[in-house]
């Protein structure tokens, strides 16, 4: 009888309307979530292609400063032109830049206005350029400055960002609630049994804070370092105090970088000795182009040696203690072609050190980061299989 009972049709459509809100809800949390994983692997996307593209632009921007040269073109008119085009290759910056030109300004001092649109070593190049009276001279130096990282370079760098921008915070989180929801739980039954724990399972249950504390001191430092390689140079002047220059302390006693300040110094001083500006001047503008204060005081000392009668090749010592730029820039003076030729050979090897230092650092890091996570795995894990193990043999026992 109930079999030849009609559906009320109000009710099969009841019945259709709640099935079709299922499936639009089980759409839209599909949405969401493949929405939610695509902005993170946008923002990864963005955050690990950001200094390539802000070399890249600048880059650019010298292909398209000796093009306008090469062809007469003044350095504001170009700039105008290519704004006039509306291209978003250069960024925003750019017009920016240009807009400071439209409104009568130089283009140097135009930069000056400007001072994120490119490097600090390249912007400070530039401005030696124009006193020197031809901006052609310095970009060789600048493309140095701008040399490309090899690929395991960048592939280590990705690899230290995605480390600590996502494991490593994720593990802190799952060792905290452990800390807060499962030890305390497990002491309960301890106590409550009165079993006697392993070692290591007082080592854990009594230092919890403090293995929680150091992982999230070393992942903080970390962080830090993942913000200073994406925001660059411009980001870590913002904690750079004028009469304590401790960034630039740091910068010079990391060994990658130091070799990178140095390449900067040796190819600026030889394209300005290169162009016949006398060596005092030569040595203060590449000193400057630096953007080191470190680099400056070294320059100094090179100044005060130059004074005092000393030669070049003798008084760079002072810039550079281990003997390597006299031995390079004595043999300099004897080669033709001019200094920046002769240097070139130093300057691809200051380079290749720079990265191999820079790729080791990187694996190095990460590596012990990893080691370290696994250490502290195995301590929690072992401290609460302890405790299991230590109340089933209390319970066999009774």
């Amino acid at each position: 009888m109930l079999a030849d009972t009609p559906i009320p049709p109000l009710l099969v459509l009841l019945l259709l309307l709640a099935a079709l809100a299922k499936f639009l809800a089980a759409s839209i949390s599909c949405l969401l979530l493949a929405g939610v994983v695509g902005g993170v692997i946008f923002l990864l996307h963005f955050l690990f292609t950001l200094p390539m593209r802000r070399a890249e632009r600048a880059r650019l921007f010298l292909d398209l400063l000796e093009s306008a040269l090469k062809r007469g073109q003044s350095v504001e008119a170009m700039i105008l032109s290519i704004a006039q085009s509306r291209d978003q290759t250069l960024g925003v910056r750019f017009y920016l830049l240009a807009a400071h030109i439209e409104s009568g300004l130089r283009f140097v001092a135009a930069l000056e206005q400007v001072p994120r649109f490119l490097p600090l070593q390249i912007a400070a190049m530039l401005r030696v350029g124009e006193k020197l009276g031809d901006l052609r001279r310095v970009l060789p130096a600048c493309r140095e400055i701008l040399r490309d990282r090899p690929a395991a370079v960048r592939s280590a760098m990705h690899y230290m960002i995605l480390v600590v921008l996502l494991f490593s915070p994720v593990f802190i989180f799952v060792v905290m609630m452990t800390a807060v929801m499962v030890i305390p739980k497990f002491k309960e039954v301890a106590a409550g049994m009165g079993v006697e724990l392993w070692p290591v399972t007082k080592f854990v249950f009594g230092h919890t804070n403090w293995l929680i504390g150091i992982e999230t001191i070393l992942s903080l430092l970390l962080i830090a370092a993942v913000l200073i390689y994406i925001g660059g140079s411009q980001l870590v002047r913002w904690f750079q105090f004028r009469g304590l220059p401790f960034v630039d302390w740091i910068a010079w006693r990391i060994p990658w970088k130091q070799k990178r300040l140095q390449r900067t110094f040796s190819a600026m001083l030889a394209v300005l000795l290169d162009g016949g500006v006398p060596e005092g001047e030569a040595v203060r503008l590449a000193g400057d182009c630096t953007a080191n204060e470190i680099c400056r005081h070294r320059t100094r000392l090179v100044l005060a040696a130059l004074e005092q009668g000393i030669k070049l090749d003798d008084a760079v010592r002072a810039f550079d203690s281990s003997g390597e730029f006299h031995w390079r820039l004595t043999n300099a003076t004897h080669a033709r072609g001019g200094f920046l030729s002769a240097l070139q050979g130093w300057h691809e090897a200051l380079d290749a050190k720079a990265f191999q230092q820079e790729e080791a650092s990187a694996h190095a890091i990460t590596s012990g980061l990893v080691i370290l996570n696994g250490v502290l795995v195995a301590l929690i894990a072992t401290g609460m299989f302890g405790i299991l193990i230590a109340c089933v043999n209390a319970a066999l026992l009774w």
